[in-house]
Order: structure tokens, then C-alpha cells, then sequence
């Protein structure tokens, strides 16, 4: 097989639904136009309980568990990860035109959905996906406020850059742990470094500690 098709494989793989995916209203829409101006799109026109999703690359991590999984109507544990996967589902709950709740998933997991509408991102480039979470760690702003950030939906957000395979996803992760105001934000930013195998992670440590 040619090495562009290959990667067009890979790259197929990547895009698609998860394979474990239940009781959903799916459908499917591509995001290579840009995933902030379809994300937003769906935003705005989306009224009643809700998620957005795609897959992006990650950092090989056993942070990414399953709850359990129903077979034959029988609840076992989830899946055990001896070797990590290496991509993500991202989830955004959106209800009203807000987002409520993020979700870091591992491919491997069932996921029901209830019954509710999940409109699935095809084309999303990682980058574009770092981006809009970046934008889900920022502060939270005076009630009715554009860009409301709850404590939660943040810690939320920096979970998800921090299994993020994109290189921008821990430069705003260092950023945050420099100078964000919240320490509980500044602590889960610490926390998902010091998981990380990353050199600039290293550095970051040993400039805090005065190493050199």
C-alpha cells in the first residue's frame, strides 16, 4: 500500500465515530472549514440538551478509563488500558446556547448517549481543537457575561489540553500554571505536567525549582 494511502487511512480512522457508540441521535458534519466557526454554528442553533464531538491526537495516557460497559443488559467494568490509546473523544454537553460539561473519553469506551442529539466533527484539526479549549480556560467573567466560565468547565477544559498530543496544547498549559489566578486551576495545571513526558515540561519544573 502507497504511503498516501496509508495515511488517508489513518487519518479515516481518526475522524470516525466512536465504535462503541449507543443510543445516540447522530449526525455528521465536517469541520474542515474551521472547528470554532462550525462549533459556534452549532452553539448558537442547538436549544435542547446536547453534544459536540470529534477525535483528535493524543499523549499516550492511562488517565483516559471507561466507566462500565452493558453486555446483554449486564453492567461489567470498562476497559483496562494496558497500552494507552493514542487518540481521544472529546465531549461538549451544550444546553441553551452554553456549554455545561466537557468530556475526555478513550475511543475504547461504550458510550451512551440517552437519547440525545450528537453532532459528530469530522476534518478537525488538532490545532483547531487545542484552540477552543484554550478558549474554555479562560477566567469566568461577571454573570451574564459573554464567555461564562465555570471553576469546573475549566478544570474540565485543561484535562483535555492535557492529554492533547498538539505542542500549543501544554504551552498554554505552562501559562496557565505561571500566572492564572485561580490556585485550583494553577494546581490541576501542575498536576497534568507532572504527568507529562514532555521536555519543555521538565523545564518548566526545573525553573520553578531554581535547577538548572
Amino acid at each position: 500500500m502507497r504511503a498516501g494511502a496509508i495515511l488517508a487511512l489513518a487519518a479515516f480512522a481518526l475522524a470516525a465515530q466512536p465504535r462503541l457508540l449507543t443510543n445516540a441521535k447522530v449526525d455528521s458534519r465536517s469541520a474542515a472549514a474551521g472547528l470554532d466557526r462550525e462549533f459556534r454554528s452549532l452553539l448558537a442553533e442547538e436549544p435542547q440538551p446536547a453534544w459536540i464531538g470529534w477525535t483528535v491526537p493524543s499523549v499516550r495516557t492511562y488517565s483516559l478509563g471507561c466507566e462500565y460497559v452493558s453486555h446483554d443488559g449486564w453492567s461489567a467494568p470498562g476497559v483496562v488500558h494496558l497500552e494507552p490509546p493514542d487518540h481521544a473523544v472529546i465531549l461538549f454537553r451544550v444546553e441553551s446556547g452554553a456549554v455545561d460539561r466537557i468530556r475526555v473519553l478513550s475511543p475504547d469506551c461504550e458510550i451512551d448517549a440517552a437519547g440525545a442529539p450528537l453532532h459528530w466533527l469530522d476534518d478537525v484539526r488538532p490545532a483547531d481543537s487545542a484552540a477552543l479549549l484554550q478558549s474554555f480556560t479562560v477566567p469566568e467573567k461577571p454573570a451574564g457575561k459573554p464567555n461564562d466560565r465555570s471553576e469546573p468547565l475549566r478544570e474540565s477544559a485543561v484535562f483535555a489540553l492535557s492529554v492533547s498530543a498538539e505542542p500549543a496544547a501544554l504551552e498554554t498549559l505552562i501559562a496557565l500554571a505561571r500566572k492564572d489566578d485561580n490556585p485550583r486551576i494553577r494546581r490541576a495545571c501542575v498536576s497534568a505536567l507532572a504527568r507529562s513526558a514532555d521536555p519543555r515540561a521538565t523545564a518548566f519544573f526545573n525553573e520553578v525549582l531554581g535547577r538548572r
